[in-house]
């Protein structure tokens, strides 16, 4: 499962090493993930067994999330099946991995049916540089992720998830008030016999998360009840 060769980054696959040499990266390098591991590190809720079942999903998670982020062309994707990958969250319409990558990342996982003026974040406004400078802002130390639990193996992977980092610089406006700010959410990989992404689907409450960035969260770190609610 995302198993090819394990680079210099412990979680993450297909960022450095033989395969890489020809791979045209989004800013120029390889990403170094340093500062948002050490995060990951002190912060995670699960340390998973090495080869299990949970250790290979989370690793899938990381790699392919890098490498939509930071590869451009699809021949580098090595973790999603470029011809047949979709992307859909909260039941909204499937994206191709084209439309993914034209808007971006964050812009796709961020996508509402709200009105514009009633949105805090506006993906339909953004493109992927300025998304990526939102919350590279937003979040100087990274936004951290983990997988909580997985609930069923490949061909279809069922997993929840935690994503989290700290509002350490400002949002839209918003100043930083240096608190965690977090989600959690769901998300099904339908996976090939090669454990390429075909397909993949996320279901979150948007608006919990993105509520996060308007004022300090409780001091229980209570945001509200992290279930789908509407987009």
């Amino acid at each position: 499962m995302a198993g090819a060769e394990v680079g210099e980054d412990k979680y993450r696959s297909f960022i450095h090493g033989e395969g890489e040499r020809d791979t045209v990266w989004r800013y120029g390098a390889p990403p170094n993930y340093d500062v948002v591991n050490k995060l990951f590190e002190e912060e995670r809720t699960q340390v998973w067994p090495e080869g299990s079942l949970e250790e290979k999903v989370q690793r899938l998670l990381k790699s392919w999330e890098m490498e939509l982020v930071h590869k451009v062309r699809p021949e580098d994707q090595k973790t999603v099946n470029s011809e047949k990958y979709s992307a859909s969250t909260n039941g909204m319409s499937a994206l191709t991995r084209a439309e993914v990558m034209a808007i971006g990342g964050y812009n796709n996982f961020l996508r509402t049916k709200l009105p514009p003026e009633h949105r805090i974040y506006d993906p339909d406004s953004e493109t992927v540089e300025s998304a990526m400078a939102t919350f590279t802002t937003a979040f100087p130390r990274g936004f951290a992720i983990e997988v909580l639990d997985v609930y069923s193996g490949p061909p279809r992977i069922a997993f929840k998830f935690r994503h989290w980092g700290y509002m350490e610089g400002p949002f839209k406006g918003h100043p930083p008030h240096g608190q965690r700010v977090e989600l959690f959410g769901v998300c099904i990989f339908h996976v090939d016999e090669d454990m390429k992404v075909d397909k993949s689907e996320y279901f979150y409450e948007r608006g919990n998360f993105l509520a996060g960035f308007l004022s300090a969260p409780a001091p229980d770190g209570s945001g509200g009840c992290p279930v789908m609610r509407g987009n």
